[in-house]
């Protein structure tokens, strides 16, 4: 068993960075990679913007180092990873997947500690910090890199550096509650039915008059499949009668309660499908878990698919919303955010992400006005 030591570095901000590129870096797997999508070391040096000889020897230094060969070195044949290799590589894109809300929440908190001594001569009235407990979504992840590198003009020009938790949709909005955050995010059908789950799981947690919706995005959600989806996958009713290997979601998440109303919908059992019990934590891993053949589909948004080059089956859009405390309108890091979130900037960001528009972005409204099944009691 290798032991495994973590790092970090400082590094410029780069304005609309990918979500998709690894959160936690590796020289071995990004060479790894490399190789594997160009069939080629000389193609993957040029890739990484290295030597043919830097990467040749350090290939060399991994496999004395792992004891087993990482490519097969045929000469006059395109490169290719062993069969040592794959599997290192995608359990490396596994654990990442995997823990994708938990780096990205780390490396939060990093920045948070780090944020008062960037900011320009200590000026802390400068900076604001804002927590927020949400669903994961990439948009988020977006939306802290354009909240904390972009100012929207007028009054407060302020930075804004948004600490971001992430976590099940129906657990954000107790986070909420429980005055651990100043804001939540969470995930719904907006035209779901009175007495549909979420309904049912949503309306006990807000109250009219204490809670206020901010609009965000509208995303798409659907099947995740293999590229050409070869099963031929379009709803959950394709899904149960060929018996698809499924991976779900876990309890608590907003995609979890959407699977259990598409169930309904389609008047199946949890039973009916295949994998029901296969939960992974995040969208990213339900797509790894596809890429990688452990599955055949996963219930996911389009931005994930579409990162880990999958098909997608859209089944619904749904809305992700911010919710706060109607006191916490006025507090200066929550109109900062407001200002971002109305800015033609950030509706242009949010638009080039794969499966997202923008939806009421920045409209602070009561509960009826974004949830429509909120007064059809």
């Amino acid at each position: 068993m290798k032991q495994i030591q973590l790092s970090y570095a400082f590094a410029t901000r780069a304005p609309g960075r990918s979500s998709g590129h690894a959160l936690l870096r590796n020289p071995m797997m990004d060479v790894l990679q490399a190789v594997h999508t160009s069939g080629s070391i000389s193609a993957a040096a040029r890739q990484l913007d290295l030597s043919y000889r830097h990467v040749w020897g350090q290939l060399k230094d991994w496999e004395t180092a792992m004891g087993q060969a990482l490519v097969f070195w045929e000469r006059g044949q395109a490169a290719r990873l062993t069969p040592f290799g794959e599997r290192l590589l995608m359990a490396e894109r596994l654990a990442q997947a995997r823990l994708g809300p938990q780096i990205e929440g780390l490396r939060a908190e990093l920045e948070r500690a780090f944020a008062r001594a960037f900011d320009d001569a200590g000026e802390e009235g400068d900076s604001e910090v804002l927590t927020l407990y949400a669903s994961h979504d990439h948009a988020l992840s977006a939306l802290q890199e354009f909240a904390a590198t972009s100012t929207p003009g007028g009054k407060d020009t302020g930075r804004l550096h948004l600490d971001i938790r992430f976590c099940g949709s129906v657990d954000a909005i107790r986070a909420l509650n429980e005055g651990r955050c100043a804001l939540a995010g969470f995930h719904t059908q907006p035209f779901a039915a009175s007495g549909s789950q979420s309904a049912r799981t949503y309306r006990p947690l807000l109250k009219p008059g204490l809670h206020k919706i901010i609009g965000f995005a509208r995303r798409a959600q659907g099947l995740m499949v293999a590229p050409g989806n070869p099963l031929r996958l379009h709803d959950m009713n394709d899904v149960a009668r060929l018996q698809a290997r499924f991976v779900n979601r876990a309890l608590g998440t907003g995609t979890r309660l959407l699977m259990d109303e598409l169930l309904t919908q389609a008047l199946l059992m949890p039973e009916d499908i295949a994998g029901f019990d296969h939960v992974e934590s995040s969208h990213a891993a339900v797509a790894q878990a596809v890429a990688s053949g452990t599955a055949d589909v996963g219930l996911g948004t389009e931005y994930a698919a579409r990162t880990q080059g999958l098909g997608f089956v859209p089944l619904t859009e749904e809305r992700y919303l911010l919710v706060c405390l109607k006191t916490a309108l006025e507090q200066p890091a929550v109109q900062r955010l407001l200002q971002r979130l109305r800015s033609r900037a950030w509706h242009d960001q949010l638009a080039g992400l794969p499966g997202y528009v923008p939806d009421h972005c920045g409209e602070v409204a009561a509960m009826k006005r974004l949830l429509p099944w909120w007064d059809a009691v």
